[in-house]
């Protein structure tokens, strides 16, 4: 069905084949509808009126816009040549771009800000995006390697609860990331052995990180190549065999065994720290 529409801009049916095509593939009713905010009026707007017109009842529950995305504090546009696409931030290959970003790091970074607020990308903003991934991927990593106490030294804030009420509220999505990195401090203090957790909170906050930093919010862990759900327990065994050659030939003064491990890691993107209780390894 088409008809002119006054708010169509010049284009006769156009939001009422939106509300047609809707209703076709996802019925006369249906959750949310996703949009920027430039599309509230007329677009949007017209859709509710045609869709109560002709079914006599809203046919979308929850509308949901989000902001623009500027550069450098300028809106993005090819007119004032600061558009970037996806490609050209992966490979770096832009004028504005100094470095290549991850895909990680892209969704790490738009999922910091609110998807109502505006989205503003610098290199200085995508770089410290990076590094904070990284962070939170670190945490992750000590998560998985540490060694249940017998009991706790410390009660564990209900860090599920808190992203759930964060997602419950608008999907605020930079609540997560905070209460993910304040989950990570309490990490770290394990792994240093300042605190002691038990393995039901270990299992607690696995959980946690499983649910909201990969299920949720969608990151992979770019150090283990982004396969999630594929068993790496071999692959991160046979670094910390060779890793524990190292240590043993660190105990016996063999040098030139220590510093060729060290190297030849360093050499294949590895980047290893010496801790007082053994050693931490990653991948850059």
């Amino acid at each position: 069905m088409r008809w002119p529409s006054p708010w169509s801009d010049g284009f006769p049916g156009w939001h009422c084949e939106c509300t047609a095509m809707g209703r076709k593939y996802l019925g006369a009713h249906f959750d949310i509808h996703g949009g920027g905010m430039d599309l509230i009026f007329p677009h949007h707007e017209c859709e509710i009126a045609q869709a109560v017109a002709s079914q006599g009842d809203d046919m979308v529950h929850y509308w949901m816009h989000n902001n623009m995305i500027t550069i450098n504090g300028q809106k993005m546009g090819k007119s004032l040549g600061n558009f970037i696409t996806l490609e050209q931030f992966f490979t770096g290959d832009h004028p504005l771009l100094t470095q290549s970003y991850s895909a990680m790091t892209i969704r790490f970074f738009i999922l910091q800000a609110h998807y109502r607020g505006t989205v503003d990308f610098s290199n200085e903003a995508l770089q410290a995006a990076e590094k904070a991934y990284e962070r939170v991927m670190d945490g992750w990593h000590r998560l998985v390697a540490l060694k249940p106490a017998e009991q706790s030294t410390l009660a564990l804030d209900d860090y599920a609860g808190r992203c759930a009420e964060a997602m419950n509220d608008d999907l605020n999505t930079p609540i997560v990331i905070a209460t993910l990195f304040d989950a990570c401090k309490v990490i770290n203090q394990a792994n240093d052995g300042a605190i002691a957790l038990s393995q039901a909170d270990i299992d607690q906050l696995k959980a946690t990180f499983q649910t909201y930093l990969f299920d949720v919010l969608g990151m992979r862990d770019d150090a283990a190549g982004g396969a999630q759900g594929v068993n790496l327990e071999p692959y991160h065994k046979a670094v910390d065999l060779l890793l524990e050659v190292r240590r043993q030939a660190k105990a016996n003064k063999d040098w030139a065994t220590s510093d060729l491990i060290r190297d030849r890691l360093n050499e294949a993107g590895f980047d290893v720290k010496d801790t007082k209780d053994g050693f931490e390894w990653k991948v850059r």
